[in-house]
């Protein structure tokens, strides 16, 4: 027996994508924060690990309109790391 793959679509990019390949921020007390474990209490939004799908996200104000909160308004810069 197989089991199906949790599958998750970007926000960015409207694509979808397997639950381990994508990011996930939630609000906590307010603050958009990145859910490294997948399992944080809350309404999500998922990213691919593309930052023209984050860019995209904000300027189109996706996040938003997912977390229902204005988190683009918070954000100041965004610090990669790979």
């Amino acid at each position: 027996m197989t089991h199906s793959v949790p599958m998750r679509r970007c926000v960015g990019c409207m694509t979808s994508f397997p639950k381990k390949d994508v990011v996930r921020f939630v609000l906590d007390e307010g603050r958009p924060v990145f859910d490294e474990t997948g399992k944080k209490n809350g309404r999500g939004v998922y990213l691919c690990r593309s930052m023209e799908c984050f860019d995209k996200a904000v300027k189109k104000k996706r996040i938003s309109n997912d977390l229902r909160d204005e988190f683009e308004s918070r954000i100041k810069s965004v610090e990669v790391t790979e």
